[in-house]
């Protein structure tokens, strides 16, 4: 039932399509970046968004729509890693999503198939963006990536942008309780980490983009943060959970703190 909630709120957010178009709201291209030591190529995915619009960051909340990546169409590419930067947080009519406005510079780490030939980064994008309306928008970009290129100082700040590790963010503690509810899990983590001294917002990602995870709630005891959220499969009942693919990210302050893993308490 949660899931159907969620689903029937996303696409009651896409309203009539009338009021713009895609190619008014949004201009995507790909920035050549440079080649790195050990051969692999630092690109990005420049999305450019009219005054006022935003779009999705990869776990996105209950009515926002994940962006979707294809890069089969690239040639001399045997893997991308996608840098996010760290979103903002949205509240609109008592809804919450998280992602980003006017611009999204996504850093995307290039591995060549052969680092002594020519890399042609090639993307098929599905997105959504959104102001007073929602709107479905897929891109197609390509650009040949240049050997050695040269240092981009946009690429740079975005990368500079991503959410501190555990470690960098001041992490002492982790645990996960897991309990079984009648359609999935409930996921109880609680996490030791410095009191930023304002409201914090906690997305929780599992390994399998096909497992729903609700809007975590976030408590805060000291410097314990505990963060509450509902985790269902598409067969709707208890299963298990890989732990070591649980991520949590603390977003305040303008920053996020990124956790890899929840073990048991």
């Amino acid at each position: 039932m949660l899931v159907r909630i969620a689903l029937l709120t996303s696409l009651a957010v896409f309203g009539p399509a009338n009021a713009t178009t895609q190619e008014e709201a949004l201009t995507a291209s790909l920035l050549p970046g440079w080649q790195m030591d050990g051969g692999a190529y630092m690109a990005a995915v420049d999305l450019m968004l009219a005054p006022g619009w935003k779009t999705y960051w990869r776990s996105p909340g209950e009515a926002g729509i994940p962006p979707t990546f294809d890069w089969s169409g690239s040639d001399n590419v045997k893997s991308v890693r996608i840098h996010w930067p760290t979103p903002s947080v949205f509240k609109t009519n008592g809804m919450q999503t998280i992602g980003y406005h006017d611009r999204l510079l996504l850093p995307v780490e290039v591995t060549p198939e052969d680092p002594t030939r020519a890399v042609t980064l090639a993307l098929k994008m599905d997105l959504g963006i959104c102001d007073n309306i929602c709107l479905p928008a897929s891109v197609s970009i390509r650009a040949a990536l240049p050997s050695p290129g040269a240092l981009d100082a946009g690429i740079t700040a975005a990368l500079a942008a991503r959410a501190a590790t555990a470690d960098e963010g001041g992490v002492t503690a982790v645990a996960c309780m897991i309990e079984p509810i009648r359609d999935g899990l409930r996921l109880t983590a609680r996490v030791a980490l410095p009191d930023p001294g304002t409201e914090e917002v906690v997305a929780i990602e599992t390994a399998d983009p096909a497992v729903w995870v609700s809007e975590a709630t976030a408590e805060r005891s000291a410097d314990m943060l505990v963060a509450v959220a509902e985790l269902v499969p598409p067969e709707g009942a208890p299963f298990p959970l890989d732990r070591s693919g649980v991520t949590l990210t603390i977003l305040a302050n303008g920053g996020a703190v990124e956790v890899k893993g929840c073990p048991e308490p």
